[in-house]
């Protein structure tokens, strides 16, 4: 092969690009073939756990060592169950309850249906410390805002997803959490004060052993005040390779995010990021087309060839992704020969799996519901189906807009006749909030909201009901910032399925 043969190997050999559709297009084939290191699966990927062994299957038959991974961090964030919502409750849910070894044991379960799907890096945990709690990306993603039980929780999950035999990554180096902008549309900055607390959980994941470590589009300007950390070697190398002692795979952020494609473009992105000590690009999210892989490899190896990127960075990066490759490829994280060769849903052989999962999600989110009585009148539990009104806020990009969520749902299992109206913003005007009440009168009240403290509209909405039927029940599925709020205040701490479904039970005294 050539000298410039060669190089394009290498550049092919540290991308993870996304692609459309369930089954891999004929360009996906042919690059793993010439040695593309592997894929990330979003949700446009995935119909369901067989399709899932399938697709991986397929896959694999064209490079036995192709990387798999996907953003399964239960609660808000899931892919493999987008459908209908993640069976288990996400990371604040877990720190409220603060059992380790609760933690370890649905992060091994999660672990266990990846490996099954054969997907070998789960871009999961959200290591952050949400220590602002008007961020907007991360959220319930963290395990709380205490560093001390950021970090035994990042670690248990470590260890959980690991012993299953996918490779655990944890995100977003140095910490989103301490942080007001959403690095899909611009570059957030992390005070100087919070650093060291933000490290705390990545320090705990490198003891523990974990493979990978995802990188954060964010500007620290306490190691670098000019490159976000994606593209500092002063972060990437100085920080997490030196000062850590992190040897596993640096995977980048999407690379296409704003935060770091605006000023150099995705292609430029991809190749400084290589150079400042990452190991692998993950794109895609936006741009999942083979047009944009080959833009972001030609740009590797035009870096190399004008003296921006060392070849010899590029291929330690290689080496790193080959070696995480070779160790998920002998883990066992491939798909089971009955998930394969399962019907289009994989229900004859996830049934007992999902089951099973059901009950012990639904228990961690029973333990993280925490209630606020405010009246001495018995509110609760209801006696006659309630309506619903579910106040839902448009999230971030992190997270699916299809993912179902809410209590309306669980709760006209539980107390068939419940009626729900959901309101988005711009929709619950003066008069709509009227009108509901009215239609509502004969009817006990649920009101359910989603970070109510970062939505002034959602507030105002909540002003306006509570002042009409202060016998109401509030349901908080974000982060509540305050709970004051109705004759009784439920929060979550999710919106997952799981999460409506215990405070649906709380709301009918079924628990």
């Amino acid at each position: 092969m050539s000298k410039s043969g060669d190089l394009v190997r290498l550049a092919d050999a540290v991308l993870l690009p996304g692609f459309e559709g369930v089954t891999p297009p004929d360009w996906v084939r042919r690059r793993l073939g010439e040695g593309l290191a592997g894929v990330v699966l979003f949700s446009r990927n995935i119909t369901g756990p067989a399709q899932v062994a399938r697709l991986t299957t397929a896959l694999r038959a064209e490079n036995p060592y192709a990387l798999v991974g996907t953003d399964e961090e239960t609660g808000e964030v899931t892919r493999l169950e987008v459908a209908t919502g993640s069976t288990r409750p996400g990371g604040y849910a877990l720190g409220v309850v603060d059992d380790v070894a609760l933690t370890e044991t649905l992060a091994r379960d999660l672990g266990l249906d990846l490996a099954a799907c054969g997907i070998t890096i789960d871009f999961a945990p959200s290591a952050d410390v949400n220590s602002n709690p008007d961020n907007p990306v991360i959220g319930l993603r963290a395990f709380g805002a205490d560093p001390d039980l950021v970090a035994r929780h990042t670690r248990a999950f470590v260890r959980g997803l690991q012993s299953a035999g996918v490779a655990a990554c944890a995100k977003h180096f140095p910490g989103h959490g301490d942080t007001s902008v959403d690095s899909h549309h611009g570059v957030p900055v992390v005070a100087p004060g919070g650093i060291e607390d933000a490290l705390r959980p990545f320090r705990e994941a490198i003891k523990a052993g974990v493979r990978s470590v995802m990188t954060g589009h964010l500007l620290v300007p306490v190691y670098d005040p000019d490159l976000p950390a994606t593209l500092s070697p002063k972060v990437l190398t100085g920080l997490l390779r030196e000062e850590l002692g992190f040897e596993g795979m640096i995977v980048t952020d999407g690379i296409e995010m704003a935060a770091v494609s605006e000023a150099y473009g995705i292609g430029g992105a991809a190749a400084r990021a290589i150079a400042a000590g990452a190991d692998a690009i993950c794109v895609g999210g936006e741009h999942a087309d083979e047009a944009t892989a080959i833009e972001v490899r030609d740009a590797i190896v035009t870096a190399v060839a004008d003296g921006l990127l060392p070849e010899e960075r590029l291929a330690d990066a290689a080496r790193r992704v080959r070696e995480l490759a070779v160790w998920a490829a002998s883990s066992g994280s491939t798909p089971t020969d009955n998930m394969v060769g399962a019907g289009a849903d994989g229900m004859s052989v996830t049934t007992e799996r999902a089951a099973h999962n059901g009950h012990a999600g639904l228990a961690a989110a029973r333990r993280a519901v925490r209630v606020t009585r405010r009246t001495g009148a018995a509110v609760l539990p209801l006696r006659t189906p309630p309506h619903v009104v579910e106040l839902a806020p448009e999230m971030n990009l992190a997270i699916d807009k299809s993912t179902p969520w809410g209590v309306a749902g669980p709760l006209a299992e539980l107390m068939p006749g419940t009626a729900v109206t959901r309101f988005a913003a711009g929709e619950a005007s003066g008069a709509a909030i009227e009108d509901l009440v009215a239609l509502a009168a004969s009817r006990p009240l649920v009101v359910v909201v989603r970070d109510v403290h970062r939505y002034p509209w959602q507030g105002e909405a909540v002003r306006h009901l509570l002042s009409a039927r202060p016998d109401a029940v509030v349901v908080e599925m974000g982060l509540p910032q305050r709970s004051d709020l109705g004759a009784v205040h439920i929060a979550t701490y999710g919106s997952a399925p799981v999460c409506g479904r215990a405070a649906a039970e709380v709301i009918t005294g079924s628990l």
